[in-house]
């Protein structure tokens, strides 16, 4: 193809047709470098690689939004603490990390995102965000970080995960959530590292994780959790990490645990369980897990000791602060550390066994003795009665 003036078409001038996609300082070069020695001196080609020049002094600066700062070298935007309302419509489309941390944000629209494919790193914590409409975040198709902590966001919308099929990481923590629904995480197929800590959480749907195939670690402490059920964690056969601490959790369904085949820190002090059941920790078939089960309120008496030394002779489960768990009942034990008593907490019942044992076998021995004196009583009465008749006959 032939332009005025009997010249090929420069590959420069097709180069230049994709600027709107790469960065002046990545085509001018490529440019240079890809257009004959004869040519480089052409008129249009001057005029061509002026506009580059141009666009590469101000590349980064005009197209940044107001009040941030832009790095095109990282294509890195950072919009940090600059009591921004709303999120630029002019980020520029290469842009690979958006800080926007400590603004005024109070809602993400629809799109909010439109156009920026290319984000790896969305950063949107500690804003006033109360909520993310439908559709906010469908364009980041690539995104592999998303920080929401810190904000106000009381649900999240049925199609939330849309789009995020490659985020690895979803910080949700410090916000007030206080259920969650299934089918709202279901596209995150690819995620890592859940943080939903510092909620409200009350309850979740059963298979609300449903999905999450990859996750690795799950954050649910300081919550208000009450019971953990047996369908809550279903699929996750690859979670090593599962956080519950300091929630209001008073009882744990046996099979709760029962599919975490890789589970190797299971954290649940903080509570309010009193007693829990040997069969809930011995579902958890792994190859090691350590369990954390100090500052609840353990009811100290036999059966929990029982527990407890079962769970002790598990190789695969560690108990790692034992030596920290008290007493909160009853009374007279309350405060104590539960190793210093457990030795003596089946003494009394055993004893009181004893006891009973002893009674029971005085009052059969006691019992067999009666029997047989009142049997020889009444075969000594039933001889004489048969030699009465022989007596007076010999009178």
């Amino acid at each position: 193809m032939y332009i005025r003036g009997g010249l090929s078409k420069p590959l420069a001038i097709v180069v230049w047709h994709l600027t709107p996609h790469w960065s002046p300082k990545i085509v001018l070069p490529r440019a240079i470098g890809l257009l004959k020695s004869e040519d480089r001196m052409h008129p249009v080609v001057l005029s061509c690689l002026g506009v580059l020049v141009s666009a590469l002094k101000t590349d980064g600066l005009k197209m940044c939004p107001h009040r941030c700062s832009c790095y095109d070298s990282s294509r890195f935007v950072d919009c940090k603490g600059r009591s921004l309302a709303h999120i630029p419509r002019d980020v520029p489309r290469g842009t690979w990390m958006l800080d926007f941390r400590l603004n005024n944000l109070s809602e993400i629209p629809a799109a909010a995102f439109g156009g920026l494919w290319s984000m790896r790193i969305a950063l949107l914590a500690r804003n006033r965000v109360q909520r993310i409409h439908p559709g906010a975040f469908g364009s980041l198709l690539f995104l592999e970080k998303l920080d929401l902590g810190g904000n106000r966001v009381g649900q999240l919308p049925a199609d939330f995960s849309d789009g995020l099929q490659r985020l690895l990481e979803l910080r949700l923590c410090d916000n007030r959530l206080e259920r969650l629904q299934r089918g709202g995480l279901r596209c995150l197929e690819s995620l890592e590292k859940l943080d939903l800590s510092a909620n409200r959480l009350v309850s979740m749907e059963t298979g609300v994780f449903k999905g999450l195939y990859k996750l690795r670690h799950l954050l649910l402490q300081n919550n208000r959790l009450r019971v953990v059920e047996a369908g809550f964690f279903l699929m996750l056969q690859g979670l090593e990490a599962l956080h519950l601490e300091d929630n209001n959790i008073t009882a744990i369904q046996a099979e709760a645990f029962a599919s975490l085949r890789s589970l190797s820190l299971l954290g649940l002090s903080g509570n309010r369980l009193g007693h829990i059941k040997f069969k809930t920790f011995l579902s958890i078939q792994t190859q090691g897990t350590h369990l954390l089960l100090a500052d609840n309120r353990w009811t100290c008496d036999c059966d929990l000791q029982r527990v407890f030394g079962k769970i002790l002779s598990v190789r695969h489960l560690h108990v790692d602060d034992y030596g920290n768990i008290s007493c909160s009942a009853p009374g007279q034990l309350s405060g104590y550390l539960l190793v210093a008593v457990d030795s003596q907490l089946c003494v009394a019942e055993t004893a009181t066994v004893l006891v009973i044992t002893g009674t029971v076998l005085v009052t059969v021995i006691a019992a067999i003795v009666m029997a047989e004196r009142n049997r020889k009583k009444s075969a000594n009465k039933s001889w004489n009665d048969s030699e009465g008749p022989f007596d007076s006959q010999d009178k």
